[in-house]
């Protein structure tokens, strides 16, 4: 399938266009960065998601990973996603698109712009949802908690941090870029009937319960 996928230069992005192309579907990529991905079936664009969008035709597969944890966060997570899905999920061909959100979507446990755009991501797919249904398409939005990338390196290598981390995770452990990756195949390639819905993957962190009696 022909596939489209923002963010791809590094990170979960990275990670889900080389499963893809692993598993022999067309991939592009749109990033503000150079290519990363040196693959037969790959093609890179060079863009800011923010800004004029390129010519990409039947896509069959979309997913909205690119973002950032600025002072962007809204621009750029929220208006940025909004319009490459506008541009690119509407046609005759499309199967599947896919929003790469994230737990704080719904804990609301992180810096506050932030937060606030990727809850419109999330809330914002429910409405494409609805306007994908008459082609026969599902969209879905994926919800990462903490995930092991380099962004992360702050409070990943900082033992005191860390600690206090893990205490709050049922499952003592945060998820692989590759392991999102999968997520973002499953739903859009394999799943057939979910749709409109947010996939919570945060290793039990929101369902963490202290009871002191």
């Amino acid at each position: 399938m022909k596939v489209l996928i923002t963010g791809t230069a590094q990170g979960i992005g990275r990670s889900i266009a080389l499963l893809f192309l692993k598993n022999g579907h067309s991939v592009t990529g749109i990033d503000k960065c150079p290519s990363t991905i040196e693959e037969e079936n790959y093609t890179h664009l060079t863009a800011d998601i923010t800004g004029a969008l390129p010519e990409v035709s039947d896509v069959q597969i979309l997913i909205n990973n690119a973002g950032v944890q600025d002072c962007n966060d809204i621009e750029v997570n929220l208006c940025g996603t909004i319009a490459v899905t506008e541009k690119y999920a509407f046609n005759d061909k499309i199967r599947s698109v896919l929003f790469i959100a994230s737990a704080s979507a719904s804990s609301g446990a992180e810096f506050p712009a932030y937060a606030a755009s990727k809850g419109g991501v999330v809330a914002y797919m429910k409405n494409v949802a609805l306007r994908l249904a008459p082609y026969g398409a599902t969209a879905n939005s994926l919800s990462p908690g903490g995930v092991y990338t380099k962004s992360n390196d702050r409070v990943i290598k900082d033992k005191t941090l860390w600690k206090q981390i893990m205490d709050q995770t049922l499952l003592p452990k945060w998820a692989t870029e590759d392991e999102i990756a999968e997520w973002a195949y499953f739903i859009t390639v394999v799943n057939k009937s979910m749709t409109a819905q947010d996939i919570l993957v945060d290793n039990g962190e929101q369902a963490k319960s202290k009871f002191i009696w």
